[in-house]
């Protein structure tokens, strides 16, 4: 017999044998490593007990501040910009004047009419006198006076005139802009100044025709300012749009009062809260602790510590809750975190 020929029979096999025990003994390892789940072993579960309750809905929704009042401010009459009493940021009050026009012609026309009012007084006096007298027809008295009239009607023109060239602030207010400079010419239209009043301020959203039943003329709720989180403002529903816009939103209006030293700016952004409490006591349940779909919702029940899968019938949700219309009652113990291994009759330990 060849010795080499069954000296490597003998190694072939030994290797054989080697290799079956590598693999035996690496089966009994990963079979030690793989998790071997215990389904009599109690699932530790956090649970909520049932019970009816006045639901408060609360939603928020951003928007933004506008001035109540805004009025880009023009000349009534044509005139030269003398002189801008006022400067961007200034506040001022009604009537204060903010804009002087050249009047100059306008004063030279006025001393000429005075001047015709002087001479027909004095031709009306003196036709009065040889009136009484017979010295001359009271038709010439009648003609002074209708002329002594028609130059009184005249001042009165030109003394309007010269009061429209002081341009005055028509409201309280903050000059927000200046839209002419010293020297050029203004022309009735043609604005002059932008006033803006943010002593009291629009507060205004949009919502989708969903919501829109929350909101009622004269309704207060609270505003917030994003600059001034720590203020909180009453604002009054002054507007419900009748129309959407071209997203299918509603534009929703507040009218606020600003702080006495008006801190908040037209154009800044903010928060209005709406909270609702239901008119009846309902049954409501994180929806987190939903098993399935809201159309075919199912809860898990404890009873005689075991998970058992209860079928619910949701009415609606609401952010993080759901409000139950069917399949609970008032008592009742269900699983709202710790779902991880849980099924259908599992044992279950409460924390």
């Amino acid at each position: 017999m060849n010795w080499k020929k069954i000296i490597g029979i003998i190694i072939g096999i030994a290797l054989i044998v080697v290799m079956a025990m590598k693999l035996k003994s690496n089966k009994a390892i990963s079979e030690n490593k793989i998790y071997q789940y215990d389904k009599e072993k109690a699932i530790a579960v956090k649970v909520d007990t049932i019970s009816f309750n006045y639901f408060q809905h609360k939603t928020s929704y951003t928007g933004s501040f506008k001035a109540q009042k805004e009025s880009k401010i023009s000349a009534e009459i044509q005139g030269k910009i003398n002189q801008y009493l006022v400067e961007e940021g200034d506040i001022v009050k009604r009537g204060q004047p903010l804009i002087k026009l050249d009047n100059s012609l306008l004063r030279l026309d006025l001393e000429n009419i005075n001047v015709q009012i002087e001479d027909l007084e004095s031709d009306v006096k003196r036709y009065k006198s040889l009136a009484e007298s017979d010295a001359i027809k009271g038709i010439q008295l009648e003609k002074a006076k209708t002329g002594l009239k028609s130059a009184k009607v005249k001042q009165a023109i030109a003394l309007d005139k010269i009061s429209k060239t002081e341009i005055k602030a028509p409201f309280n207010g903050i000059i927000t802009a200046k839209m002419s400079e010293i020297g050029s010419f203004a022309a009735p239209g043609m604005p002059l100044i932008q006033l803006t009043d943010i002593s009291t301020l629009k507060f205004s959203i949009n919502v989708a025709e969903t919501v829109l039943h929350l909101f009622e003329l004269g309704q207060s709720h609270t505003v917030i300012a994003d600059a001034y989180p720590n203020l909180l403002f009453t604002g009054k529903i002054t507007l419900i749009g009748s129309k959407a816009n071209m997203s299918n939103h509603f534009p929703i209006e507040f009218e606020i009062e600003n702080t006495s030293d008006l801190k908040i700016k037209s154009g800044m952004y903010g928060e209005v809260s709406i909270l609702k409490t239901s008119p009846n006591k309902l049954i409501s349940i994180p929806a987190s602790a939903l098993v399935g779909s809201s159309s075919d919702a199912q809860v898990y029940l404890i009873k005689n510590n075991n998970a058992v899968l209860q079928k619910i019938t949701v009415a609606h949700k609401i952010q993080d809750k759901a409000i139950i219309s069917k399949g609970l009652k008032e008592g009742d113990v269900i699983v709202t975190e710790g779902f991880i291994n849980l099924f259908d009759g599992a044992n279950v330990e409460l924390n």
